[in-house]
């Protein structure tokens, strides 16, 4: 059963009076649901008529649900009860979404870092089956995980096509290759859909139905809210969240999400990638900032920020300021945050299904891969950590401290500060209790992003969107490396070569960046902590 609800104030409420009623005159609900790929104009056109198919999630995913619970019950049979999600951007993020809602086990291995992937490789190995998710096949992290888990099965004597599943495009590279393979498995997902819009498909539907989540239920949720989002009338969920989100004027591009225990476990993430890689291009778009409850920027009163609080089902809460309250269960969820921000694409100007910054930093990476340079000297050392950064952006910094003060002071009044770790997310869970500590010593909205799963997700508004953000990236040494089977470069050569070269087309653009790499990974991560508090209190004490 579908339950939604929404509620807005301040200027989410002005722009939802104002924008929702236009909506309604240009029928849009009802074109959006029939597909018409003519709501974004003519430049859109063609990409927005091969990615509508995410607005009919069971013409093309209700025949995997059946399919998808026999080959668990095959699985289950022969004591293969571990599923691992080798996928990036939203070829992970649904099903984690999915997964930790219905509170089932599925590793997620969404990291090119040697320490990650390690550990995916070390836990149960005989007991696992890996989802290999991907619509080309091409994505570099995801082949290079298919790579090193087909190799460590055979190792174990163990039959390495048997514990493969494929999730792909019909036609692409990686389904003719896994076909002629003989892997386990193989699902095609509906080429009508672009990743961040495949939730409800079999990207979402795969790794989440093999680990135990009710796939079914969450297809009946979506598609009930389907029907409903069609009606062109002026109390259309759809409309008014696309209104509020895309319709602010001036525009507020800094969506703060915040889950109020609304159950959906990680919603925000999901929402992030969504919203950021959709609207995040021509110099505009919306920053989505995933909060934690009572966060700095809830409270901030800054002029360029639109709170929305996620919270459960038959709530009583109430927005309060420049706010929107909105709840429902994860299937309905998931259709309306899609519809809206395609709505909200509309109001931009913007075509919300393509991704043409995406590329670059893929682009810069494989280049540094193909070049092998040798590492730069960095500006220099703090105990723990190297510091790099232009001269022009450090100045006579010579400290760890003066380096993140530097930085921060190019930060405007109009600006976000972007973190990026590229570390492993479980044993470093830790650094992310600097977001909201810098969050309240600098005023503005503070990203925290694992990379490089980032890059598929606000790494599209970053290079993109308003010229507006600094960005301080974090990398570390692993406690090993791993070698890939049948490529020229280990792991950590390519998490490497991922984070310069993101920083490299960030530089390029003219974008602050400084870029801390940790000698020792609890070290460094201490000595960051102790720094970002440093300065936080020196804030709190003017």
């Amino acid at each position: 059963m579908t339950t939604l609800s929404f509620e807005a104030a301040g200027a989410a409420s002005v722009a939802v009076d104002a924008k929702v009623p236009e909506l309604v005159g240009d029928e849009v609900a009802s074109r959006l649901v029939a597909q018409d790929p003519t709501l974004w104009g003519p430049d859109a056109e063609a990409e927005a008529s091969i990615r509508l198919g995410w607005l009919n999630p069971g013409e093309s995913s209700r025949p995997l649900v059946g399919q998808i619970a026999a080959l668990r019950e095959e699985l289950a049979a022969e004591s293969v009860t571990r599923v691992v999600l080798a996928g990036m951007g939203g070829s992970s993020l649904a099903p984690e979404v999915i997964t930790r809602t219905a509170g089932v086990d599925l590793t997620v291995l969404d990291s090119t870092d040697p320490d990650v992937v390690a550990a995916a490789l070390g836990d149960r190995l005989a007991e696992t089956v890996i989802v290999v998710s991907s619509k080309s096949g091409s994505t570099v992290e995801t082949d290079s995980q298919r790579r090193v888990f087909e190799q460590a099965f055979t190792d174990a004597g163990i039959d390495a096509k048997s514990r493969i599943v494929v999730v792909t495009d019909p036609g692409s590279p990686l389904d003719a290759a896994a076909r002629e393979a003989g892997y386990r498995a193989v699902f095609n997902a509906d080429p009508n859909v672009g990743g961040r819009y495949s939730a409800l498909t079999a990207f979402g539907l795969v790794p989440s139905g093999l680990a135990g989540a009710d796939i079914e239920t969450l297809l009946d949720d979506a598609e009930m809210t389907a029907e409903i989002l069609r009606d062109d009338a002026p109390d259309n969920i759809g409309l008014e969240l696309g209104a509020a989100l895309g319709g602010t004027d001036p525009l507020r591009n800094k969506i703060v999400i915040v889950d109020e225990g609304s159950g959906l476990a990680g919603f925000p993430d999901w929402a992030e990638q969504l919203i950021a890689e959709s609207t995040g291009k021509l110099g505009t778009g919306l920053l989505p900032v995933a909060v934690e409850p009572g966060a700095p920027e809830m409270v901030s009163g800054a002029g360029d920020v639109l709170t929305v609080r996620i919270v459960p089902v038959d709530s009583d809460v109430l927005p309060e300021g420049d706010q929107v309250v909105v709840s429902g269960s994860l299937g309905s969820s998931m259709m309306l945050w899609e519809f809206a921000t395609a709505v909200a694409g509309r109001l931009l100007n913007i075509n919300p299904f393509d991704q043409p910054d995406v590329e670059a930093a893929k682009k810069a990476a494989r280049g540094l891969l193909d070049a092998t340079p040798a590492p730069t000297e960095p500006s220099f050392i703090d105990g723990s950590v190297e510091v790099r950064g232009p001269a022009d952006l450090l100045g006579t910094a010579h400290t760890l401290r003066g380096a993140l003060a530097a930085l921060l002071r190019q930060l405007g009044t109009d600006g976000y500060l972007s973190i990026q770790a590229y570390l492993d997310r479980f044993r470093q869970a830790e650094l992310e209790q600097i977001r909201p500590e810098l969050a309240a010593a600098t005023g503005r909205p503070v990203t925290f992003g694992w990379g490089p799963r980032f890059l598929h997700s606000t790494g599209q508004f970053h290079k993109g969107g308003p010229a507006q953000g600094v960005y301080l990236q974090i990398t570390g040494k692993p406690a090993q490396d791993i070698g890939i089977p049948e490529r020229p470069f280990t792991f950590g050569e390519l998490i490497s070569a991922q984070a310069a070269g993101d920083a490299q087309v960030l530089a390029d653009q003219g974008r602050p960046v400084l870029r801390l790499h940790l000698l020792n990974r609890d070290e460094g991560v201490r000595e960051i902590e102790n720094v970002v508090r440093s300065l936080a209190a020196e804030v709190s004490s003017k």
